[in-house]
């Protein structure tokens, strides 16, 4: 395997089935037990290798293939970034919001999907786990403790 399809990959995670999203976005959440910071540094050293990885194997203008998993690694180490504390109830959380929204792909998620190449392939995701993030973070300002 080549180093670009290791990094599409997630080291060979976006070849399992079914939903290899899914597998993707499961493989980084220990990096929970990181810290925030960490996740933070992780979502980008995974966007801007993702981003290389796109331009290495798919071909321009490409669909995002499923097997490509790189953009929901990003996409999910954002998302729990935003938790504030390690716990198996806000991971579950997190992994779940991104994952609906990864899915279901509500407008501007949406938009960045429909863009050609890399672009499209790495933002939808990074746009999905941002949201989540979000919506992470202002859940916790009017709940604070929850989810522990």
């Amino acid at each position: 395997m080549t180093p670009a399809l290791l990094v599409a990959t997630l080291g060979g995670v976006g070849r399992l089935r079914p939903g290899p999203g899914t597998w993707g976005s499961a493989i980084v959440l220990p990096a929970l037990w990181l810290g925030p910071w960490a996740c933070l540094g992780l979502a980008a050293l995974c966007l801007v290798a993702g981003w290389w990885a796109a331009g290495e194997v798919l071909h321009d203008g490409a669909e995002d293939p499923g097997w490509f998993v790189a953009d929901e690694g990003a996409g999910m180490l954002l998302a729990l970034a935003a938790l504030p504390a390690a716990t198996l109830p806000g991971a579950l959380a997190a992994f779940a919001l991104f994952r609906l929204l990864d899915i279901a792909k509500p407008w501007p998620i949406s938009w960045f999907d429909r863009q050609p190449g890399a672009f499209g392939v790495m933002l939808d995701d990074v746009v999905a786990g941002a949201i989540a993030g979000a919506a992470l973070l202002a859940f916790f300002h009017f709940f604070p403790g929850g989810l522990s």
